[in-house]
């Protein structure tokens, strides 16, 4: 059993870096358009705020369920 939450623990973890690289593109996608003058500085700001709001939530949701398969792994 402790095998297997280890594997959770380990795909939750590769979860939560692949939302973080997500995010990291998107921030850069959003500079380099503030850069080009596409976007003003306003709008990269509210937007990158935005997406760091998205992240917290998945994070939040990987965690939550890397929590509740524990927990069932846990009970068998």
């Amino acid at each position: 059993r402790r095998s297997y939450v280890k594997q959770a623990r380990s795909e939750a973890e590769n979860a939560r870096v692949a939302v973080r690289n997500i995010r990291r593109d998107s921030i850069n996608n959003i500079r380099g358009l503030s850069k080009e003058k596409e976007i003003s500085e306003d709008i990269e700001r509210k937007k990158s705020e935005e997406i760091q709001n998205i992240t917290n939530k998945h994070i939040r949701d990987v965690d939550r369920m890397l929590s509740e398969k524990e927990n069932g792994l846990m009970e068998l």
